[in-house]
């Protein structure tokens, strides 16, 4: 049975959906205001791998990924993360367009790289400014409890009315106002407050009316308002980065069952930080990278999943470009061992090898079932390529083992999501004359001479292999 992590209670647990057979995951998604880094795409990569073993295991996944164009503040690593400029003003300001134009052109480039990167689309991208009168509804009927309040047109929750506030993150009030950077606000009972919505000045290009003032909504508010809207008012599965653990998920919380009076979510799953050479990723350091920076220099984007996932998503990542070599290399080993499938599928080759298939699929469940061991099972994938390949080079391995061998990794890599880019290079005419003089040789026995043509092949770039095929060619 899988197991899951819950931060929540801090152990893993079995995990049981509330409906049989479906699943509904809410992951925090991107704020369109720039381009996403390979930080944000870990997070987005590890819930991809959630949804695509739960599918695996036979499970109707309903997944929504929210798009955040309004409301995220710039000041969202200090206190509550409601002071500062919206991420997407300011963006606006900066390149001198509409926030809709901003948010257009970066979704647009947000799902560019969710292709590249084989994640599969989400059931819905929701977008915030979409969702204003859900959120004004939630916030209202916050007020009419009497657990948020208004002033001068900003609505607050109020903190201290709900008991359960710091559940998820263990923060306590009393720690929050001796340790915690919080910012103040004239409008604040208390400063560990934060906002539900707020005026805006009168030049702020995104306000909505609302019964309190002609505004915008806070951050967190958003993500209760659209998961409530397509998954109901408990979800199976939350997911995000760790730190959106407080104040963002712990917000949440406070938002949703504080509206609702049931859980928000049976599970919720963090994954820890991708760091770059050991630093948290930073402009002003130098190690800020896009998947567009790795792309440029030779890597493909399933390379960087495979770095991504060959770490456990509990677990401290460390990107490196020497970390990338060794994922372009496992990638290419992958990739050659299909190559290699494919040509003994295709032989007549006959052996009575036999590979155990069955326990190779049962170990990988078993790391995968204890909460996503994707390292493990990528161990154990490694395992089955050592031992088929050894069959292979002795010819003790039929094109029969081949192809059931081919239909495992086909049902297994279902759960990787690792998606090979299979354009051959062209090859040069001059080359293809050598290869055919090489054949020519062989043919006549003249060894020697077919030497002498590989190694003028080999000065030219390319590497040929001879099979019961035929002659294969292939770029160095």
């Amino acid at each position: 049975m899988l197991k899951l992590y819950d931060t929540l209670t801090g152990v893993k647990r079995n995990f049981i959906p509330q409906e049989k057979g479906k699943v509904k995951i809410y992951t925090c998604g991107p704020t369109v205001y720039d381009y996403p880094h390979i930080g944000n795409f870990t997070a987005y990569i590890y819930a991809d791998i959630l949804r695509r073993y739960l599918e695996y295991l036979g499970y109707e996944v309903r997944h929504i990924v929210n798009i955040t164009d309004v409301g995220h503040l710039t000041d969202d690593d200090i206190g509550q993360a409601d002071s500062g400029q919206d991420k997407m003003l300011k963006a606006a300001l900066r390149e001198k367009k509409t926030p809709l134009e901003i948010a257009n052109f970066y979704t647009n480039s947000f799902f560019e790289d969710v292709e590249k990167l084989n994640i599969k689309k989400a059931s819905y991208y929701p977008r915030a400014t979409s969702h204003i009168q859900q959120m004004i509804k939630i916030i209202q009927g916050l007020i009419d409890k009497g657990l948020a309040y208004e002033k001068n047109g900003n609505v607050f929750y109020d903190v201290k009315k709900f008991s359960a506030y710091g559940k998820l993150s263990k923060k306590k009030l009393d720690d929050l106002k001796v340790g915690a950077r919080l910012e103040e606000h004239p409008d604040k009972k208390n400063p560990y407050d934060f906002a539900l919505w707020l005026k805006a000045p009168k030049k702020h290009l995104l306000k909505w009316e609302s019964p309190w003032s002609l505004g915008y909504p806070g951050w967190h508010i958003e993500c209760s308002a659209m998961s409530m809207e397509y998954l109901g008012e408990t979800l199976d599965i939350h997911t995000g980065g760790e730190d959106h653990i407080f104040p963002h998920h712990e917000n949440e919380i406070a938002q949703s069952e504080g509206f609702t009076g049931k859980p928000f979510s049976n599970f919720w799953l963090h994954n820890r930080f991708l760091l770059v050479d050991g630093a948290k990723m930073s402009k002003s350091k130098g190690n800020f990278y896009r998947l567009a920076d790795i792309l440029e220099k030779g890597y493909q984007a399933v390379d960087f999943r495979l770095l991504v996932i060959s770490s456990h998503y509990r677990s401290t990542s460390n990107f490196t470009w020497d970390a990338m070599d060794q994922a372009k290399k496992n990638r290419k080993r992958l990739q050659r061992f299909i190559e290699k499938l494919k040509e003994v599928e295709n032989s007549e080759v006959d052996s009575k090898a036999e590979i155990n298939l069955d326990n190779y699929q049962k170990r990988i469940d078993g790391a995968m079932n204890d909460d996503l061991n994707t390292p493990l099972a990528l161990s154990i994938l490694f395992e089955l390529v050592s031992e088929i390949n050894k069959k292979i080079s002795l010819g003790e391995f039929s094109s029969k083992e081949a192809s059931a061998t081919i239909n495992f990794w086909n049902k297994i890599n279902s759960i990787f999501g690792l998606v090979f880019e299979t354009t051959k290079k062209n090859i040069p005419a001059d080359v293809l004359t050598l290869a055919k003089q090489r054949q020519e040789a062989r043919e006549n026995k003249n060894f020697k001479k077919a030497d002498i043509i590989r190694a003028e092949i080999e000065a030219k770039g390319f590497l040929i292999e001879d099979s019961k095929n035929g002659q294969k060619l292939k770029k160095i």
